[in-house]
């Protein structure tokens, strides 16, 4: 009885993160239309995961439900990317400014850990792996600063602009600036800086929207970047 109940909840939480991560990765592109019946098909599923999966990533605010029309990927504001990137700096200030109480050996080999990879891949010119790695670091800052509810509180709202992350990075200038601000925040936790680690990760952080909101507007406009 138990291995079956084991199994429905693993096919659940597969189809959930599936079609989480085709949207996060831009393979479902904003405002595209989510049918149950496809999904089902291309995931070899009962529409019954699928129906709660969409309903899970409605709550997260990742798609959104119209009546009498269906599921959609959720299209982004400049507005929505505001208030999403003011609460990110609330969340990660509060945690740098933690972190000086929670920092262990072993958070200071992670951040070691992460900025290796970011740089290996800003070496590579890796603009995916980097942007993966550059989450695994804002994560880790996250969960360095000791608070759950901060940690569920960031996974839902980081996931919301995670599609959007390549623009922020889109410049080779802005691409190369994004290593320098790591590094230095980096440093800045390993050495109890936090003042500096806060500053420059805020200023990380607002270039990053920014340059998303750009993005966004040229997109609404059909003007292209600069």
């Amino acid at each position: 009885m138990f291995g079956k109940e084991n199994a429905v909840v693993n096919i659940r939480t597969q189809v959930y993160n599936a079609i989480k991560e085709n949207i996060c990765d831009g393979r479902y592109e904003p405002g595209q239309r989510l049918n149950e019946v496809e999904l089902a098909r291309s995931l070899s599923v009962s529409r019954s995961p699928v129906r709660e999966a969409l309903r899970r990533l409605a709550a997260d605010g990742l798609v959104v439900e119209l009546p009498n029309r269906g599921v959609f990927v959720r299209e982004f504001t400049p507005q929505d990317i505001q208030e999403i990137f003011d609460v990110r700096v609330l969340l990660e200030s509060y945690c740098i400014q933690r972190s000086v109480q929670f920092m262990t050996t072993e958070h200071k080999q992670e951040l070691m850990r992460c900025l290796d990879q970011i740089t290996y891949y800003h070496e590579r010119q890796d603009m995916k792996k980097h942007i993966e790695a550059d989450c695994q670091l804002h994560g880790l800052i996250i969960r360095i600063g000791g608070n759950r509810l901060v940690e569920d509180m960031y996974q839902r709202i980081s996931a919301q602009v995670q599609q959007f992350r390549i623009y922020s990075l889109e410049s080779k200038r802005r691409f190369r600036e994004s290593l320098v601000e790591h590094t230095t925040v980096v440093h800045c936790l390993l050495t109890g800086n936090v003042e500096e680690a806060d500053r420059v990760n805020r200023r990380h952080l607002e270039l990053a929207r920014d340059k998303i909101n750009e993005y966004l507007i040229s997109k609404q406009t059909n003007q292209p970047l600069e």
